[in-house]
Protein backbone atom coordinates (compact mmCIF):
# COMPACT_ATOMS: atom_id res chain seq x y z
CA UNK A 1 0.00 0.00 0.00
CA UNK A 2 1.61 3.31 -1.00
CA UNK A 3 1.37 5.75 1.25
CA UNK A 4 -0.62 8.65 -1.20
CA UNK A 5 -3.23 6.04 -2.53
CA UNK A 6 -6.96 6.06 -0.92
CA UNK A 7 -8.47 2.74 -0.77
CA UNK A 8 -12.37 3.03 -1.19
CA UNK A 9 -14.86 0.84 0.37
CA UNK A 10 -16.04 -1.98 -2.24
CA UNK A 11 -19.65 -1.13 -1.24
CA UNK A 12 -22.15 -0.32 -4.16
CA UNK A 13 -23.80 1.68 -1.74
CA UNK A 14 -20.26 3.60 -0.53
CA UNK A 15 -19.24 3.72 -4.07
CA UNK A 16 -22.52 5.67 -5.46
CA UNK A 17 -22.55 7.69 -2.08
CA UNK A 18 -18.75 8.70 -2.86
CA UNK A 19 -19.32 9.66 -6.17
CA UNK A 20 -22.47 11.86 -5.28
CA UNK A 21 -20.30 13.99 -2.65
CA UNK A 22 -17.45 14.12 -4.94
CA UNK A 23 -19.74 15.67 -7.83
CA UNK A 24 -21.15 18.36 -5.12
CA UNK A 25 -18.02 19.06 -4.23
CA UNK A 26 -16.89 19.90 -7.78
CA UNK A 27 -20.20 21.70 -8.84
CA UNK A 28 -19.67 23.42 -5.78
CA UNK A 29 -15.69 24.62 -5.82
CA UNK A 30 -15.99 25.34 -10.17
CA UNK A 31 -18.86 27.72 -9.16
CA UNK A 32 -17.09 29.73 -6.03
CA UNK A 33 -14.06 29.66 -8.65
CA UNK A 34 -15.76 31.37 -11.17
CA UNK A 35 -16.96 33.81 -8.84
CA UNK A 36 -13.30 34.62 -7.76
CA UNK A 37 -12.25 35.01 -11.37
CA UNK A 38 -15.60 37.52 -11.95
CA UNK A 39 -14.99 39.39 -8.77
CA UNK A 40 -12.06 38.81 -6.97
CA UNK A 41 -8.41 37.94 -7.53
CA UNK A 42 -8.92 34.99 -9.91
CA UNK A 43 -7.71 32.48 -7.48
CA UNK A 44 -9.17 28.94 -7.39
CA UNK A 45 -9.50 26.93 -4.78
CA UNK A 46 -6.36 24.43 -3.44
CA UNK A 47 -6.79 20.75 -3.07
CA UNK A 48 -5.43 19.41 0.09
CA UNK A 49 -5.86 15.51 0.57
CA UNK A 50 -5.57 13.45 3.54
CA UNK A 51 -5.52 9.36 4.38
CA UNK A 52 -6.60 7.32 7.08
CA UNK A 53 -4.42 4.63 8.03
CA UNK A 54 -1.99 5.52 5.64
CA UNK A 55 -5.05 5.28 2.83
CA UNK A 56 -6.08 1.78 4.16
CA UNK A 57 -9.32 2.94 5.82
CA UNK A 58 -10.08 6.07 3.40
CA UNK A 59 -9.54 9.52 3.77
CA UNK A 60 -10.83 12.53 1.49
CA UNK A 61 -9.75 16.13 0.20
CA UNK A 62 -10.96 19.28 1.12
CA UNK A 63 -10.82 22.75 -1.30
CA UNK A 64 -9.58 25.17 0.35
CA UNK A 65 -10.59 29.36 -0.54
CA UNK A 66 -7.44 31.03 -1.47
CA UNK A 67 -8.90 34.41 -2.90
CA UNK A 68 -8.58 36.64 0.12
CA UNK A 69 -10.66 39.75 -1.40
CA UNK A 70 -13.71 37.37 -1.48
CA UNK A 71 -13.66 34.55 1.29
CA UNK A 72 -12.78 35.12 5.08
CA UNK A 73 -11.76 31.06 5.20
CA UNK A 74 -13.96 28.57 3.29
CA UNK A 75 -13.61 24.86 2.33
CA UNK A 76 -15.08 22.31 0.82
CA UNK A 77 -14.43 18.51 2.12
CA UNK A 78 -15.29 15.53 1.29
CA UNK A 79 -14.13 12.00 3.01
CA UNK A 80 -14.94 8.46 3.16
CA UNK A 81 -13.75 6.52 6.04
CA UNK A 82 -14.64 2.90 6.24
CA UNK A 83 -13.92 -0.33 8.50
CA UNK A 84 -12.56 -4.00 8.07
CA UNK A 85 -16.12 -6.38 8.54
CA UNK A 86 -15.46 -6.95 12.51
CA UNK A 87 -17.51 -8.39 15.98
CA UNK A 88 -16.75 -5.57 18.03
CA UNK A 89 -17.37 -2.68 15.11
CA UNK A 90 -20.79 -1.46 14.77
CA UNK A 91 -19.59 0.88 11.65
CA UNK A 92 -19.31 -0.22 8.31
CA UNK A 93 -18.44 2.87 6.38
CA UNK A 94 -18.82 6.74 6.26
CA UNK A 95 -19.11 8.79 2.92
CA UNK A 96 -19.57 12.71 3.36
CA UNK A 97 -19.37 16.39 2.24
CA UNK A 98 -19.49 19.03 4.56
CA UNK A 99 -18.81 22.56 3.59
CA UNK A 100 -18.35 25.96 5.10
CA UNK A 101 -17.84 29.66 3.11
CA UNK A 102 -17.03 32.87 5.16
CA UNK A 103 -17.30 35.30 2.53
CA UNK A 104 -14.92 38.27 3.63
CA UNK A 105 -17.75 41.17 3.04
CA UNK A 106 -19.71 41.43 6.54
CA UNK A 107 -22.91 41.51 4.56
CA UNK A 108 -22.58 38.25 2.37
CA UNK A 109 -23.41 35.22 4.13
CA UNK A 110 -21.81 32.24 5.38
CA UNK A 111 -23.73 28.69 4.49
CA UNK A 112 -22.80 25.42 5.91
CA UNK A 113 -23.84 22.42 4.24
CA UNK A 114 -23.14 18.74 5.11
CA UNK A 115 -24.67 15.59 3.54
CA UNK A 116 -23.42 11.86 4.41
CA UNK A 117 -24.29 8.60 4.22
CA UNK A 118 -23.69 6.31 7.07
CA UNK A 119 -23.24 2.66 6.93
CA UNK A 120 -23.20 -0.30 9.25
CA UNK A 121 -22.49 -3.53 9.94
CA UNK A 122 -26.09 -5.06 10.14
CA UNK A 123 -26.63 -3.75 6.34
CA UNK A 124 -28.64 -0.68 7.72
CA UNK A 125 -27.83 2.65 6.46
CA UNK A 126 -28.88 6.63 6.86
CA UNK A 127 -28.69 9.77 5.75
CA UNK A 128 -27.12 12.91 7.50
CA UNK A 129 -28.67 16.10 5.64
CA UNK A 130 -27.87 19.80 6.96
CA UNK A 131 -28.04 23.34 5.12
CA UNK A 132 -27.83 26.62 7.29
CA UNK A 133 -27.58 30.45 6.15
CA UNK A 134 -25.42 32.41 8.32
CA UNK A 135 -24.99 36.01 7.88
CA UNK A 136 -23.17 38.26 10.34
CA UNK A 137 -25.79 41.07 9.10
CA UNK A 138 -29.34 40.17 8.65
CA UNK A 139 -30.76 41.13 5.07
CA UNK A 140 -34.35 39.80 4.74
CA UNK A 141 -34.23 38.66 1.33
CA UNK A 142 -31.49 36.24 1.51
CA UNK A 143 -33.20 34.17 3.88
CA UNK A 144 -36.85 34.36 2.00
CA UNK A 145 -34.74 33.06 -0.63
CA UNK A 146 -33.03 30.51 1.20
CA UNK A 147 -36.46 29.32 2.92
CA UNK A 148 -38.14 29.29 -0.57
CA UNK A 149 -35.39 27.14 -1.73
CA UNK A 150 -35.40 24.63 1.26
CA UNK A 151 -39.55 24.59 0.71
CA UNK A 152 -39.80 23.61 -2.78
CA UNK A 153 -36.62 21.03 -2.64
CA UNK A 154 -37.66 19.13 0.53
CA UNK A 155 -41.62 19.51 -0.13
CA UNK A 156 -43.20 16.78 2.72
CA UNK A 157 -40.10 16.77 4.76
CA UNK A 158 -39.67 20.80 4.85
CA UNK A 159 -41.17 20.94 8.37
CA UNK A 160 -39.80 18.47 10.73
CA UNK A 161 -36.03 19.37 8.66
CA UNK A 162 -36.86 22.85 10.00
CA UNK A 163 -37.79 21.95 13.12
CA UNK A 164 -35.24 19.73 14.06
CA UNK A 165 -32.79 22.41 12.50
CA UNK A 166 -33.95 25.28 14.45
CA UNK A 167 -33.83 22.60 17.44
CA UNK A 168 -29.99 22.00 16.76
CA UNK A 169 -29.04 25.26 16.23
CA UNK A 170 -29.93 26.57 19.18
CA UNK A 171 -27.69 28.07 21.35
CA UNK A 172 -29.08 28.23 25.21
CA UNK A 173 -26.48 29.77 26.83
CA UNK A 174 -26.16 32.81 24.94
CA UNK A 175 -30.13 32.71 23.89
CA UNK A 176 -30.34 32.79 19.86
CA UNK A 177 -29.55 30.66 17.14
CA UNK A 178 -26.60 29.97 14.83
CA UNK A 179 -27.68 31.44 11.63
CA UNK A 180 -31.22 32.43 10.38
CA UNK A 181 -31.91 29.57 8.19
CA UNK A 182 -31.61 25.87 9.47
CA UNK A 183 -32.82 22.47 8.06
CA UNK A 184 -31.46 19.07 9.54
CA UNK A 185 -32.45 15.90 8.98
CA UNK A 186 -31.06 12.89 11.20
CA UNK A 187 -31.63 9.35 10.57
CA UNK A 188 -32.93 10.11 7.75
CA UNK A 189 -34.09 6.88 5.27
CA UNK A 190 -37.06 5.89 3.35
CA UNK A 191 -38.01 2.37 2.26
CA UNK A 192 -36.32 3.43 -1.06
CA UNK A 193 -32.69 3.62 -1.06
CA UNK A 194 -32.76 5.00 -4.57
CA UNK A 195 -35.02 7.56 -3.83
CA UNK A 196 -32.88 8.66 -0.76
CA UNK A 197 -29.89 9.21 -3.15
CA UNK A 198 -31.89 11.00 -5.72
CA UNK A 199 -33.38 13.77 -2.70
CA UNK A 200 -29.22 13.86 -1.40
CA UNK A 201 -28.03 14.86 -4.78
CA UNK A 202 -30.66 17.17 -5.65
CA UNK A 203 -30.69 18.45 -2.06
CA UNK A 204 -27.06 19.54 -2.37
CA UNK A 205 -27.25 20.86 -5.61
CA UNK A 206 -30.34 23.09 -4.80
CA UNK A 207 -28.64 24.37 -1.60
CA UNK A 208 -25.67 25.16 -3.84
CA UNK A 209 -26.46 26.69 -6.79
CA UNK A 210 -29.20 29.03 -4.64
CA UNK A 211 -26.28 30.02 -2.34
CA UNK A 212 -24.48 31.07 -5.56
CA UNK A 213 -27.04 32.90 -6.64
CA UNK A 214 -27.72 34.74 -3.16
CA UNK A 215 -23.99 35.32 -2.97
CA UNK A 216 -23.46 36.81 -6.18
CA UNK A 217 -26.16 39.03 -5.79
CA UNK A 218 -24.76 40.11 -2.51
CA UNK A 219 -21.04 40.95 -3.87
CA UNK A 220 -22.36 42.76 -6.60
CA UNK A 221 -24.77 45.37 -4.76
CA UNK A 222 -23.72 45.54 -1.08
CA UNK A 223 -20.20 47.21 -1.84
CA UNK A 224 -20.22 49.37 1.56
CA UNK A 225 -18.87 48.31 4.94
CA UNK A 226 -17.92 50.32 8.08
CA UNK A 227 -15.83 49.53 11.07
CA UNK A 228 -19.08 48.46 12.80
CA UNK A 229 -20.19 45.83 10.07
CA UNK A 230 -16.27 44.77 10.54
CA UNK A 231 -17.07 44.29 14.61
CA UNK A 232 -20.72 42.82 13.53
CA UNK A 233 -18.67 39.92 11.97
CA UNK A 234 -16.20 39.43 14.21
CA UNK A 235 -19.15 38.97 16.97
CA UNK A 236 -20.80 36.62 14.92
CA UNK A 237 -17.53 34.67 13.88
CA UNK A 238 -16.95 34.01 17.41
CA UNK A 239 -19.97 33.08 18.06
CA UNK A 240 -19.75 30.21 14.94
CA UNK A 241 -16.56 29.48 16.52
CA UNK A 242 -18.40 28.92 20.03
CA UNK A 243 -21.59 26.80 18.34
CA UNK A 244 -19.11 24.52 16.45
CA UNK A 245 -17.26 23.68 19.60
CA UNK A 246 -19.49 23.51 22.41
CA UNK A 247 -22.64 21.92 21.10
CA UNK A 248 -21.60 20.65 17.08
CA UNK A 249 -22.57 16.88 17.92
CA UNK A 250 -20.87 16.05 14.33
CA UNK A 251 -17.13 18.13 14.96
CA UNK A 252 -16.84 16.49 18.66
CA UNK A 253 -17.66 12.96 16.72
CA UNK A 254 -14.71 13.29 14.32
CA UNK A 255 -12.51 14.48 16.59
CA UNK A 256 -13.18 11.97 19.13
CA UNK A 257 -13.23 8.73 16.25
CA UNK A 258 -9.77 9.61 15.03
CA UNK A 259 -6.76 12.10 14.93
CA UNK A 260 -6.17 12.00 11.35
CA UNK A 261 -7.74 15.24 9.55
CA UNK A 262 -8.13 17.62 12.67
CA UNK A 263 -7.21 20.63 10.10
CA UNK A 264 -10.03 19.16 7.82
CA UNK A 265 -12.99 19.32 10.56
CA UNK A 266 -11.64 22.52 11.87
CA UNK A 267 -12.06 23.91 8.47
CA UNK A 268 -15.43 25.83 9.62
CA UNK A 269 -13.70 28.06 11.71
CA UNK A 270 -13.63 31.51 10.41
CA UNK A 271 -9.76 33.08 10.49
CA UNK A 272 -10.55 35.74 13.39
CA UNK A 273 -12.68 36.01 16.38
CA UNK A 274 -12.96 37.94 19.62
CA UNK A 275 -10.92 36.08 21.97
CA UNK A 276 -12.04 38.48 25.28
CA UNK A 277 -15.66 37.88 24.03
CA UNK A 278 -15.36 33.94 24.01
CA UNK A 279 -13.67 33.80 27.29
CA UNK A 280 -16.73 35.96 28.77
CA UNK A 281 -19.29 33.01 27.43
CA UNK A 282 -17.88 30.85 29.93
CA UNK A 283 -20.41 32.03 32.72
CA UNK A 284 -23.03 31.44 30.60
CA UNK A 285 -22.56 27.58 30.03
CA UNK A 286 -22.51 24.48 32.77
CA UNK A 287 -19.55 22.87 33.97
CA UNK A 288 -17.76 21.18 32.88
CA UNK A 289 -18.21 23.32 29.68
CA UNK A 290 -16.93 26.67 31.53
CA UNK A 291 -14.02 25.25 31.52
CA UNK A 292 -13.47 24.40 27.95
CA UNK A 293 -14.71 27.53 26.60
CA UNK A 294 -12.34 28.90 29.20
CA UNK A 295 -9.31 26.58 27.60
CA UNK A 296 -10.74 27.47 23.91
CA UNK A 297 -10.18 31.06 24.61
CA UNK A 298 -6.79 30.43 26.41
CA UNK A 299 -5.55 29.15 23.37
CA UNK A 300 -6.38 31.52 21.21
CA UNK A 301 -3.82 34.58 20.99
CA UNK A 302 -4.87 38.01 21.75
CA UNK A 303 -4.99 39.30 18.33
CA UNK A 304 -7.59 36.37 17.81
CA UNK A 305 -6.50 34.38 15.05
CA UNK A 306 -7.31 31.05 14.12
CA UNK A 307 -4.52 29.78 12.20
CA UNK A 308 -3.32 26.21 11.53
CA UNK A 309 -1.34 25.59 14.44
CA UNK A 310 -4.25 27.04 16.44
CA UNK A 311 -6.57 24.46 15.27
CA UNK A 312 -4.51 21.64 15.97
CA UNK A 313 -4.28 23.34 19.63
CA UNK A 314 -8.04 23.65 18.96
CA UNK A 315 -9.04 20.34 18.30
CA UNK A 316 -6.88 18.73 20.98
CA UNK A 317 -8.80 20.61 23.56
CA UNK A 318 -11.74 19.42 22.56
CA UNK A 319 -10.52 15.68 22.26
CA UNK A 320 -9.10 15.92 25.72
CA UNK A 321 -11.83 17.35 26.95
CA UNK A 322 -14.56 15.18 26.39
CA UNK A 323 -11.99 11.92 27.17
CA UNK A 324 -11.77 13.59 30.67
CA UNK A 325 -15.45 14.10 30.54
CA UNK A 326 -17.50 11.64 28.53
CA UNK A 327 -21.22 12.56 30.00
CA UNK A 328 -20.57 15.95 28.51
CA UNK A 329 -20.93 15.07 24.94
CA UNK A 330 -25.33 15.20 26.79
CA UNK A 331 -24.56 18.55 26.85
CA UNK A 332 -24.14 19.00 22.87
CA UNK A 333 -26.90 20.02 20.34
CA UNK A 334 -29.06 17.48 19.04
CA UNK A 335 -32.16 17.50 16.41
CA UNK A 336 -35.41 15.07 17.27
CA UNK A 337 -32.75 11.79 17.49
CA UNK A 338 -29.34 11.60 18.50
CA UNK A 339 -26.56 10.27 16.17
CA UNK A 340 -24.92 6.88 17.41
CA UNK A 341 -21.45 7.94 15.62
CA UNK A 342 -18.79 7.59 18.70
CA UNK A 343 -20.92 4.97 19.96
CA UNK A 344 -20.51 2.75 16.13
CA UNK A 345 -16.92 2.13 17.27
CA UNK A 346 -14.96 0.04 19.61
CA UNK A 347 -12.92 2.27 20.91
CA UNK A 348 -12.53 6.32 20.78
CA UNK A 349 -9.17 7.45 20.06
Amino acid sequence: MQETQMTLSDSPDASKAYALVTGLQSRFAQKLNQLSKDMGEDKEFEEVSWLRDKGEHGGGSRFEARDEKLFNTGSINISQVHYNKTENKNLLCATAISTIIHPRNPHVPSVHIHISLTQLQNGESYWRLMADLNPSIFHENDKKIFDAMLKDTTNTRFKEGILQGNKYFNIPALKRHRGVSHFYLENYKTESKEDDFTFAQDFGEKVIDTYIEIITDALSTRLSCSSRDIAMQLKYHTLYLFQVLTLDRGTTSGLLIHNQNDLGIMGSLPAYVDRTLLHSWAKNVPAPQDELVRELADAINLEGKIDSPTKIQLAYIVREHYKKHPDAIELQASGNTVPATVENHSTIF
